[in-house]
């Protein structure tokens, strides 16, 4: 059978398999083997289920993953996200719209220790969605800034997210952290744009709390030192060169730890919740990574993404045209898919195809994570969304669509920036000499 033909028909097998509710990792592995015993024969392609894991497990890089879930999930259990909604809350609280903005900043904060998106957004839908309510604020706008706001945890480093795009395509971590703070820092100050529009337009959705004063802003800011500190090591420590992000993964598990210590989490019940997170996201990650290796294998015996280049290239279409199609692609699949299939299942066709077309890997890593973030809010199928309503049933759909649609517009504007300014995401890295080492 013509390698391009197979390699169109196993991709067909593989989407049944997950039509069928197979997990994605499990179905890619399948196809995998199925489509190399097709071409190489089955001999080479029982082989796989050998040398893959082998190789992946003995692969020190992957290693950062369950140390920086087993980070966000201590610092959760040890309630520094509540610290941080607070600090965030006492100094701009008293503004209109000021308890969405403590929000998107409390959402961004944990973010660079929680590192997922669903968490982050659960999280705060338990922390802030009340105090909101309290408040007077309104459901649209409540619940909107916190399924925007949860959106900031794939990206801002250290992202999990961008630590399997690394790994799956061989880039450089430390590059791609380095390339997500700028456009991190965009999504923020867009989403607080969002909020003041918001709020200028209809004034009694977001209503000014009452101004704290300075004494007990301090006194908040004293109970929010162990977050700060443990966003400043960690960060601090990657992008100033004084560990590696392997190094700085333990250092920040132990430093949450021992910070979690005086709020009760040597408790059994507590670690044992935080072991039994960790360990169920790290195998489901573990297996998708598996499976997406053993079937990128298969897709580069194919030839199938050079194959695309060629046919792209003798149709004459513009390369952009090529990449608004994949970014308007990757929005269907970020309503529909987990983050992390979303990316797993399309990176060992796509990446080779934008490589061919001469875009810059690192560049794409922060777009392609981008637009499936912005997935996560897009109607009418936002995981977010889903997990806030599951969280309120008492709140429509349709109210929190309504309040995600000021943060989907500025999602927009900042993801059409980045394209069309790579500099956003790649001159930082290009400054500190970390890109494509």
């Amino acid at each position: 059978m013509d390698p391009i033909v197979l390699g169109v028909a196993i991709l067909g097998v593989m989407f049944a398999l997950m039509a069928l509710h197979v997990p994605i990792g499990f179905a890619m592995a399948f196809a995998g083997f199925l489509g190399t015993g097709f071409l190489l024969g089955w001999k080479p392609a029982v082989t796989l289920f050998g040398s893959v894991p082998t190789e992946l497990m003995t692969n020190n890089e992957l290693a950062t993953i369950p140390m920086f879930l087993a980070m966000g999930s201590l610092a959760g259990a040890a309630g520094m996200s509540t610290d941080l909604y607070r600090l965030f809350n006492a100094f701009v609280g008293h503004y209109r719209g000021g308890l969405a903005i403590a929000t998107v900043g409390g959402c961004g904060g944990f973010a660079a220790v929680c590192g997922s998106s669903v968490a982050t957004a659960a999280t705060f839908m338990r922390i802030a969605y009340p105090e909101m309510k309290r408040q007077g604020y309104s459901d649209e706008l409540a619940t909107g800034c916190i399924a925007a706001g949860g959106t900031l945890g794939i990206l801002i480093p250290p992202s999990v997210l961008l630590i399997l795009y690394a790994l799956l395509t061989e880039q450089f971590i430390l590059a791609l952290f380095v390339a997500g703070i700028f456009p991190g820092l965009l999504a923020i100050l867009l989403y607080v744009s969002a909020v003041l529009l918001h709020t200028r337009l209809r004034p009694e959705a977001g209503p000014a709390a009452q101004r704290v004063r300075w004494s007990e802003r301090i006194a908040v800011l004293r109970q929010a030192w162990r977050v700060l500190v443990l966003v400043a090591v960690v960060s601090g420590g990657i992008y100033g060169g004084f560990f590696t992000v392997n190094e700085a993964a333990a250092v920040g598990v132990c430093l949450a730890f021992v910070f979690g210590i005086p709020r009760g989490i040597l408790r059994l019940a507590v670690l044992r919740g935080v072991l039994a997170e960790t360990a169920s996201t790290t195998v489901m990650i573990f297996v998708i990574i598996i499976g997406a290796t053993i079937f990128s294998k298969f897709i580069a015996l194919t030839q199938l993404p050079e194959t695309l280049v060629r046919e792209i290239t003798a149709l004459g279409l513009s390369t952009w045209l090529v990449v608004l199609v994949l970014l308007a692609t990757y929005l269907v699949l970020g309503c529909i898919f987990d983050s992390v299939a979303a990316m797993v299942i399309t990176l060992p066709v796509v990446f080779p195809l934008i490589v061919g077309l001469g875009f810059d890997p690192v560049w794409w890593g922060i777009i392609n994570i981008m637009v499936i973030e912005i997935g996560m809010i897009t109607p009418p199928i936002g995981i977010n969304v889903f997990v806030i309503q599951g969280m309120a049933p008492q709140i429509p759909m349709r109210t929190i669509f309504a309040g995600v649609t000021w943060f989907f517009v500025s999602d927009l504007v900042r993801l059409a920036a980045v394209t069309f300014w790579p500099q956003i995401s790649l001159w930082l890295p290009a400054a500190l000499g970390v890109l494509h080492r």
